[in-house]
């Protein structure tokens, strides 16, 4: 199916359109110092027109063994800014947009990452971590996004609660309308 990219959408978004939508799935999860997990996901990517950033938000829920929600999980909303500098990486067709994004959680964590999208694969890294005192430990995320077959697929690296950066979540999430 062809992307429609909205005419309002800012120009700095148009390398982010196949983002806009609602996403929703499941994934796995697990890190040395938790039992490994299943999770649902849903994710929220839309625009104000006329603005150089996505809104995002994410909502997640613990599944059991048959894939019933049993409790709310993570939230985290935040900004996707794509940057006016957009560089051709020797790939016919494709470009490398330079990404900043905002990310709040209500555990008390707040985060900045950069990185970058070429073509519909992006790859994150934190750039500042800030916890409030009662947050949990968090130091560093690495985070890799793409499109794949029309499904939204994502994982998280992470370093926390004194452990090096290593695999904690993963999801394969498809568009809802």
């Amino acid at each position: 199916m062809p992307l429609e990219i909205p005419s309002d959408l800012h120009p700095n978004c148009v390398p982010l359109a196949f983002l806009l939508g609602t996403w929703a799935g499941a994934g796995v999860g697990g890190y040395p110092t938790i039992e490994s997990f299943n999770f649902g996901q849903e994710v929220v990517f839309s625009y104000t027109p006329g603005k150089p950033f996505l809104r995002y938000e994410s909502r997640s829920w613990l599944l059991d063994e048959d894939g019933n929600q049993v409790r709310p999980l993570a939230q985290e909303s935040g900004y996707w800014r794509p940057q006016e500098r957009t560089e051709a990486n020797g790939t016919a067709g494709t470009t490398r947009t330079h990404l900043e994004v905002l990310l709040a959680h209500p555990t008390g964590i707040s985060e900045i990452w950069v990185g970058e999208a070429d073509g519909a694969k992006i790859e994150l890294r934190t750039d500042v971590v800030a916890r409030t005192e009662t947050a949990k430990e968090y130091t560093a995320g690495h985070r890799l996004y793409g499109l794949v077959q029309g499904d939204l697929l994502w994982a998280f690296d992470m370093a926390a609660m004194g452990q090096p950066m290593q695999s904690h979540l993963s999801a394969q999430l498809k568009p809802t309308a």
